[in-house]
């Protein structure tokens, strides 16, 4: 485990460390809001049994298609800009990024307007309890996003598994286990909202069986003055670590700290 004696930081000059008395309760809030969602969302990811492109027609309980059981006849479709359910009757309009009920399972259109794609959701499917490291403070910093040379994007995979095209933000600087580590930061727009976050996935040396082999994510939030928090503790498995429905996001390259980050979610296993 890192020394608590090691002062970590986002640059190498000028980073202020936050304070140990910092007391964690808006932390334990946010995960135990967290838990109840898990448990008992409908849409909860540990719920979801299918996400596929929409494309040009997408056929539920087919072979190449979600198999839910007695869908055999149902279709989704695009249609003039909009989701539409059909071959059950009168075809019917799925709202985008809400929900909509067919016999047990849950319909959620969703992803960006050039690639829907459609979640399926079972809320009979088991759920397990989230499991944390206690809060460590030594793990929360206040430092500057260094911007990148040349503005680029390129398409990666969000948490929930959706393709979006993303911007680059800069890197921070994290001198972690006797190593100085530069993390790409990514701006990730959200196509539900229109919103976009400052976003690190990162991997550590935990993947190898106490966290989500892929890596973890963990914003990187403003906090004025040209600086920003990176909060490890907050860090947070994809979604693809409550389901097998959600597509992976794949490591970004260079964001690999070289020794054990114990803090945040970790994986629970089957």
């Amino acid at each position: 485990m890192v020394s608590r004696a090691l002062v970590l930081c986002l640059a190498a000059v000028a980073a202020a460390p936050v304070a140990r008395a910092q007391a964690p309760a808006p932390l334990a809030a946010e995960r135990a809001a967290f838990a109840d969602w898990l448990a008992t969302a409908p849409t909860s990811p540990f719920a979801a049994v299918a996400q596929q492109p929409i494309g040009s027609g997408l056929a539920l309980g087919a072979a190449a298609g979600p198999g839910l059981e007695g869908l055999e006849k149902a279709r989704v479709s695009v249609e003039a800009g909009r989701v539409v359910l059909d071959g059950l009757g009168t075809p019917r309009p799925l709202p985008r990024f809400r929900p909509t009920r067919l016999g047990r399972y849950l319909l959620v259109p969703g992803g960006t307007a050039a690639t829907p794609v459609l979640t399926v959701f079972d809320s009979s499917r088991a759920r397990k309890a989230p499991r944390w490291y206690p809060h460590d403070p030594a793990l929360e910093f206040v430092g500057a996003l260094t911007p990148p040379v040349q503005a680029s994007s390129r398409r990666l995979l969000t948490p929930d598994g959706i393709e979006v095209e993303a911007t680059d933000a800069g890197t921070v600087l994290v001198p972690f286990a006797g190593v100085a580590t530069r993390l790409r930061v990514m701006r990730i727009p959200d196509p539900a909202t229109g919103e976009s976050e400052l976003e690190v996935f990162f991997r550590d040396s935990t993947n190898a069986g106490e966290t989500y082999p892929a890596g973890r994510f963990v914003a990187l939030v403003p906090e004025g003055g040209g600086k920003y928090r990176l909060d490890f503790n907050r860090s947070r498995n994809p979604f693809c670590a409550y389901s097998s429905a959600y597509a992976c996001p794949l490591p970004w390259q260079g964001n690999v700290l070289p020794g054990h980050v114990r803090a945040g979610e970790q994986y629970v296993k089957d």
